[in-house]
């Protein structure tokens, strides 16, 4: 390694790809650290409230239909009260037909007219180090159904039960609502209960009696809730606002919104949804659910853009990018000195900025990305540099290293905070890298042993000429 500067390049190239073993296992350790934080942000989510998706309010009313049914039973001597037997000895059979009320699938009928306005406030709660953003929505609600269409549904002798017609609203999970829930119709107050089901379906549910002339109805509820909050189009005309103080939102679901204002104080997003956007009858037969929840629904994730495992991740990832420079910074200032860096000098390089990203995912969990990273990079930076004045006794030329280290932890720094120039910015540094290499190594010797290259010739220049001998 000594005598080719070739031979030391290669080396030092076969020992950056050796630097794949630790980085692998320090984003190993990295993701793993984000999928406990991940599991803890669900469970307290899910004890907060949990990702709430409300699909109705819809009006559900049971149909009844008289039908003839034929039925087989035996035959009753009048006198006796005993069965009659055939000549086998088993029971003698007649055919009776009856007439019976059965149930038939009830209707369900969807708002003509939808209104939404969702208002959502966001605190943390925390759970060990980690912190788990939350909300407390207030909902209000107005709707109205298409009730003068409603007979048309009823086909043969079907007859239906508008006394028995009630409202439902199904939503996530009764145990995040929270305050008062309110339904008026026409301005009168009617009372709300939980769906009992052996499904265990969540919902409220109302009995509304006839709902024949009954025009306007309004719905207010609160509900706490974490990470999501989506609503199911159901009306033939919907329109929907929400308004909330996180300045993170991401838009989702089966629709995004047709405007909306973001900033650092919050935002606020509004839906106007026409029923030929949707795949859903105004009235039918058929319960549309779940097709509602899974399919439908739209609404607004509360995230935390750019989190500090994203960017640890990230780190991980460009590190061989950063051994590599780190490698060939040392590998070029050190030319020409008496005793060049060992590979296990190299090794060591290496390996504390492996440590560097562990050391800013530890530190970033107790104190912030942006703190973390300046310890880490300032420690990392300073080892570095004193182990090549003293390690590698590069004297003077340390100065370049510590130079070289700052440059690219600041760039390094500034692709973490940007997600989407993080590859623009990396891929531009490596081709830099990588030319600035060819520039410095354009008059090297390959082949040859250390000192016939362009340092080595400049070296000699400057040196002075011994006199000759007589």
């Amino acid at each position: 390694m000594r005598k080719s500067i070739g031979a030391r390049f290669l080396i030092v190239g076969l020992l950056t790809l050796l630097m794949f073993i630790p980085l692998f296992f320090v984003s190993d350790i990295v993701q793993s650290r984000k999928t406990y934080s991940q599991s803890t942000l669900r469970e307290v989510g899910r004890e907060w409230g949990g990702d709430q998706v409300i699909a109705g309010p819809m009006l559900v009313i049971p149909v009844e239909e008289t039908v003839d049914r034929t039925e087989r039973e035996a035959v009753i001597n009048p006198d006796t009260g005993e069965v009659v037997l055939d000549a086998d000895g088993s029971p003698r059979q007649r055919q009776v037909t009856r007439k019976v009320t059965v149930s038939r699938d009830p209707i369900y009928v969807y708002p003509g007219r939808f209104d939404v306005n969702i208002d959502t406030q966001t605190q943390i709660r925390r759970r060990g180090i980690f912190s788990v953003p939350v909300y407390q929505a207030g909902i209000d609600m107005g709707f109205d159904f298409p009730w003068d269409q409603i007979a048309a549904q009823a086909v043969n002798e079907e007859v239906i039960l508008w006394d028995r017609a009630e409202l439902i609203l199904s939503l996530s999970s009764n145990a995040a609502l929270r305050g008062q829930a309110v339904l008026t119709v026409d301005g009168a107050e009617v009372p709300l209960e939980p769906i009992a089901s052996a499904d265990n379906e969540a919902g409220i549910m109302a009995a509304l009696g006839d709902p024949r002339g009954k025009a306007d109805y309004a719905l207010t509820l609160g509900a706490n809730g974490a990470q999501s909050f989506q609503i199911a189009p159901v009306g033939r005309q919907t329109a929907v606002t929400i308004s909330s103080d996180w300045p993170h939102p991401s838009f989702r679901g089966a629709f995004l919104p047709d405007g909306s204002e973001i900033s650092e104080e919050g935002f606020s997003a509004t839906w106007t949804i026409p029923h030929l956007a949707r795949t859903l009858p105004q009235m039918t037969r058929e319960n549309y659910t779940q097709t509602l929840r899974y399919s439908m629904a739209f609404g607004v994730d509360f995230i935390e853009p750019n989190d500090f495992y994203q960017k640890s991740f990230r780190a991980a990832n460009y590190s061989i990018l950063f051994i590599a420079l780190t490698f060939l910074t040392v590998l070029l200032v050190e030319k020409g000195a008496e005793r060049p860096a060992h590979p296990v000098q190299y090794i060591l390089i290496g390996l504390a900025q492996s440590i560097f990203v562990l050391l800013m995912v530890a530190y970033s969990e107790q104190i912030g990305f942006g703190p973390a990273y300046a310890l880490s990079a300032g420690a990392t930076i300073a080892l570095l540099t004193f182990f090549g004045a003293v390690g590698l006794k590069l004297g003077r030329r340390t100065a370049v290293l510590g130079v070289m280290l700052l440059v690219l932890y600041g760039v390094l720094y500034l692709i973490l905070r940007s997600a989407d120039y993080a590859l623009l910015a990396g891929a531009s540094l490596s081709f830099v890298a990588l030319a600035a290499t060819m520039f410095f190594t354009r008059n090297e010797d390959w082949y040859g042993p250390e000192g016939s290259g362009l340092f080595a010739r400049k070296r000699k220049a400057t040196e002075p000429k011994t006199p000759a001998q007589p």
